[in-house]
């Protein structure tokens, strides 16, 4: 790179630094720092390596970019384990050559602790300058119109109840079509059963004409159902076919990685069953109560030998 520059102490980087920095916006490519090296052979070798990067060099990182925007909305997503995730839906910003118009809040902890509303102006910047963050809230623009956000009792795509578990709320609805589509995705997904071609547009569909119930269904698709959809011609539809036959193939551990199992804190009529240990608590109690199945260690163990066949087939009977 042309820019590149041998410089001399300490002092010398640091202006080198704030140098490129201004520099940063007329680049015709991104940037997000600097790296400086120790311009020695020897002393390399003598300073070495930890396990992912070298003694001799190290990332300046650039302050992220940053940008205002407003809330136009805060939304729950379901994600494929049920957890409900608040979204801040935004006006359209520009932040490094990128346009942001959408940022995880991760939970309802975090949307207290920076008190985040709707309609409320916020700074925004790309954390890594890849990921979008809301950094804080700008207070002296509340006009007091903004509208605090709580994460919904009932699931906003099956009505489910929600229940919560630490910092997280999850929807307990087993048949939710948010969480089979995200288990569909997670299934299909690379490093699972890596099926090509069954993205998120084509799951949507399959779960919306109730094509697919559970992932196992997806073994069980033809050809032709899958040409009926929207923006899948013949050549299209054979190709997911083949797909889904070739990932028949895989090795054990994609397999299990692949596969719909939760291990909840708390105890509710969705629970398949309780494993228990010696003089166990309110949690085998409350099973017994209503009526959910406990089991002990060996039991579990057994389960898991025989593929969770008694999990998967109250599923399936479901």
């Amino acid at each position: 790179n042309p820019l590149n520059r041998l410089c001399q102490g300490i002092n010398d980087v640091i202006g080198y630094y704030k140098e490129i920095g201004d520099m940063r916006d007329s680049l015709g490519y991104e940037i997000d720092g600097v790296v400086v090296k120790v311009n020695n052979i020897r002393l390399q070798e003598r300073l070495g390596n930890v396990a992912r990067s070298p003694r001799w060099a190290i990332a300046y990182k650039f302050e992220p970019r940053q940008a205002d925007t407003k809330i136009l909305d805060i939304q729950a997503h379901v994600g494929r384990t049920g957890i409900l995730t608040p979204v801040a839906i935004m006006e359209p910003v520009r932040i490094g050559g990128v346009t942001v118009s959408r940022s995880t809040l991760h939970n309802q902890d975090e949307v207290d602790r920076k008190d985040v509303r709707i309609g409320d102006w916020v700074l925004v910047q790309r954390a890594g300058d890849v990921i979008p963050e809301v950094v804080k809230v700008i207070t002296t623009k509340r006009t007091g119109d903004e509208v605090p956000y709580r994460i919904p009792d009932k699931c906003p795509v099956c009505g489910s109840d929600v229940m919560r578990e630490y910092v997280y709320y999850r929807c307990t609805g087993i048949n939710c079509p948010a969480q089979l589509m995200e288990r569909i995705r997670h299934f299909a997904s690379r490093r699972a059963m890596d099926i090509e071609g069954l993205g998120e547009k084509l799951t949507e569909q399959l779960v919306d004409k109730g094509l697919v119930k559970n992932v196992s269904d997806i073994y069980y698709l033809t050809k032709d159902q899958i040409s009926g959809l929207d923006r899948m011609a013949d050549k299209s539809a054979g190709n997911i076919i083949d797909a889904i036959e070739l990932s028949k193939g895989r090795e054990l551990s994609r397999v299990i990685f692949a596969l719909g199992g939760h291990v909840a804190s708390s105890v509710s009529k969705n629970t398949d069953f309780v494993v228990a240990g010696e003089d166990p608590g309110s949690k085998a109690r409350k099973a017994k109560e209503i009526g959910i199945k406990v089991i002990n260690e060996d039991e579990f163990l057994n389960l898991t030998k025989e593929g969770l066949h008694h999990v998967h087939q109250r599923r399936t009977d479901t």
